[in-house]
Protein backbone atom coordinates (compact mmCIF):
# COMPACT_ATOMS: atom_id res chain seq x y z
CA UNK A 1 0.00 0.00 0.00
CA UNK A 2 1.46 2.90 -1.44
CA UNK A 3 2.14 5.89 1.51
CA UNK A 4 0.03 8.36 -0.35
CA UNK A 5 -2.99 5.99 -0.33
CA UNK A 6 -1.96 6.57 3.27
CA UNK A 7 -2.23 10.23 3.45
CA UNK A 8 -5.09 10.42 1.49
CA UNK A 9 -7.51 7.66 3.08
CA UNK A 10 -10.63 9.37 4.06
CA UNK A 11 -10.92 8.39 8.13
CA UNK A 12 -14.45 10.20 7.76
CA UNK A 13 -15.87 7.54 5.41
CA UNK A 14 -14.95 4.83 7.64
CA UNK A 15 -16.60 6.10 10.63
CA UNK A 16 -19.43 6.20 8.59
CA UNK A 17 -21.97 4.91 12.15
CA UNK A 18 -24.50 3.00 9.28
CA UNK A 19 -22.05 1.03 7.69
CA UNK A 20 -19.94 0.62 11.42
CA UNK A 21 -23.78 -0.34 12.66
CA UNK A 22 -23.97 -2.89 9.93
CA UNK A 23 -20.48 -3.87 9.85
CA UNK A 24 -21.28 -5.00 13.57
CA UNK A 25 -24.84 -6.89 12.95
CA UNK A 26 -22.68 -8.83 10.77
CA UNK A 27 -20.12 -9.80 13.34
CA UNK A 28 -23.14 -10.40 15.76
CA UNK A 29 -23.49 -13.15 13.28
CA UNK A 30 -20.18 -14.24 12.98
CA UNK A 31 -19.53 -14.52 16.51
CA UNK A 32 -22.91 -16.47 17.13
CA UNK A 33 -21.24 -18.82 14.64
CA UNK A 34 -17.91 -18.70 16.20
CA UNK A 35 -19.09 -19.47 19.62
CA UNK A 36 -21.61 -22.38 18.27
CA UNK A 37 -18.38 -24.05 16.48
CA UNK A 38 -16.07 -23.34 19.39
CA UNK A 39 -18.20 -24.92 21.74
CA UNK A 40 -19.48 -27.83 19.48
CA UNK A 41 -15.35 -28.46 18.99
CA UNK A 42 -14.29 -28.03 22.70
CA UNK A 43 -17.20 -29.60 24.38
CA UNK A 44 -18.07 -32.41 22.16
CA UNK A 45 -15.59 -33.07 20.44
CA UNK A 46 -12.98 -32.41 22.91
CA UNK A 47 -10.60 -30.57 21.14
CA UNK A 48 -7.95 -28.32 22.26
CA UNK A 49 -9.49 -24.93 23.51
CA UNK A 50 -7.14 -22.98 20.99
CA UNK A 51 -7.83 -25.48 18.16
CA UNK A 52 -11.67 -24.93 18.80
CA UNK A 53 -11.46 -21.07 18.99
CA UNK A 54 -9.64 -21.23 15.17
CA UNK A 55 -12.08 -23.52 14.44
CA UNK A 56 -15.01 -20.84 15.10
CA UNK A 57 -13.34 -18.39 13.94
CA UNK A 58 -12.78 -19.80 10.50
CA UNK A 59 -16.11 -20.47 9.79
CA UNK A 60 -17.07 -16.87 11.46
CA UNK A 61 -14.88 -15.65 8.69
CA UNK A 62 -16.52 -16.87 6.42
CA UNK A 63 -19.72 -15.99 7.15
CA UNK A 64 -18.44 -12.27 7.90
CA UNK A 65 -16.87 -11.94 4.28
CA UNK A 66 -20.06 -13.03 2.37
CA UNK A 67 -22.18 -11.03 4.32
CA UNK A 68 -20.03 -7.70 4.73
CA UNK A 69 -19.09 -7.66 0.71
CA UNK A 70 -23.22 -7.88 -0.11
CA UNK A 71 -24.73 -5.94 2.83
CA UNK A 72 -22.16 -3.79 4.51
CA UNK A 73 -20.22 -2.51 1.79
CA UNK A 74 -22.15 -3.71 -0.72
CA UNK A 75 -19.54 -4.40 -3.14
CA UNK A 76 -20.71 -6.16 -6.45
CA UNK A 77 -17.26 -6.15 -8.00
CA UNK A 78 -15.58 -9.48 -9.85
CA UNK A 79 -12.70 -8.68 -7.62
CA UNK A 80 -13.99 -11.29 -5.17
CA UNK A 81 -10.64 -13.58 -5.42
CA UNK A 82 -8.19 -10.63 -4.12
CA UNK A 83 -10.66 -9.06 -1.85
CA UNK A 84 -11.50 -12.47 -0.15
CA UNK A 85 -7.35 -12.92 0.68
CA UNK A 86 -7.25 -9.23 1.63
CA UNK A 87 -10.37 -10.59 4.29
CA UNK A 88 -8.66 -13.36 5.05
CA UNK A 89 -5.29 -11.46 6.03
CA UNK A 90 -6.93 -8.97 7.99
CA UNK A 91 -8.80 -11.73 9.86
CA UNK A 92 -5.63 -13.92 10.51
CA UNK A 93 -4.05 -10.82 11.62
CA UNK A 94 -7.47 -10.39 13.94
CA UNK A 95 -7.20 -14.08 14.99
CA UNK A 96 -3.61 -13.73 16.34
CA UNK A 97 -4.71 -10.81 18.18
CA UNK A 98 -7.74 -12.56 19.68
CA UNK A 99 -5.91 -15.18 20.69
CA UNK A 100 -3.58 -13.42 22.62
CA UNK A 101 -6.17 -11.75 24.01
CA UNK A 102 -7.89 -14.56 25.08
CA UNK A 103 -4.56 -15.83 26.55
CA UNK A 104 -4.11 -13.01 28.19
CA UNK A 105 -7.36 -12.91 29.90
CA UNK A 106 -7.78 -16.32 30.50
CA UNK A 107 -4.11 -17.23 31.89
CA UNK A 108 -2.71 -14.88 32.96
CA UNK A 109 -5.94 -12.58 34.29
CA UNK A 110 -7.67 -16.36 35.46
CA UNK A 111 -11.18 -15.04 33.79
CA UNK A 112 -13.55 -17.93 32.54
CA UNK A 113 -12.49 -19.45 29.23
CA UNK A 114 -15.93 -18.13 27.33
CA UNK A 115 -15.98 -14.42 29.44
CA UNK A 116 -12.06 -14.35 28.10
CA UNK A 117 -13.34 -14.60 24.56
CA UNK A 118 -16.08 -12.54 24.42
CA UNK A 119 -13.68 -10.02 25.26
CA UNK A 120 -11.32 -10.34 23.43
CA UNK A 121 -13.79 -10.24 20.48
CA UNK A 122 -14.76 -7.07 21.58
CA UNK A 123 -11.39 -5.42 21.46
CA UNK A 124 -10.55 -7.39 17.53
CA UNK A 125 -13.64 -5.86 16.49
CA UNK A 126 -12.38 -1.99 15.82
CA UNK A 127 -9.61 -3.46 14.30
CA UNK A 128 -11.48 -5.54 11.90
CA UNK A 129 -13.61 -2.60 11.07
CA UNK A 130 -11.05 -0.65 9.80
CA UNK A 131 -8.81 -2.43 8.33
CA UNK A 132 -11.65 -3.69 6.51
CA UNK A 133 -12.98 -0.72 5.15
CA UNK A 134 -9.45 0.55 4.30
CA UNK A 135 -7.79 -2.63 2.96
CA UNK A 136 -10.25 -5.12 1.61
CA UNK A 137 -13.41 -3.05 0.55
CA UNK A 138 -11.26 0.09 0.19
CA UNK A 139 -14.49 2.36 0.95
Amino acid sequence: MPFSKILSYSWQQSLDLSRMMRFGVCGLAGMLLDFSVTWFCKEKLKWNKYAANSAGFSVAVINNYLLNRLWTFQDHSAKMLPQFTSFIAVSLAGLLLNNLLLAFFHQQLKMKFYLSKFFAIGMVFLWNYFASSYFTFAV
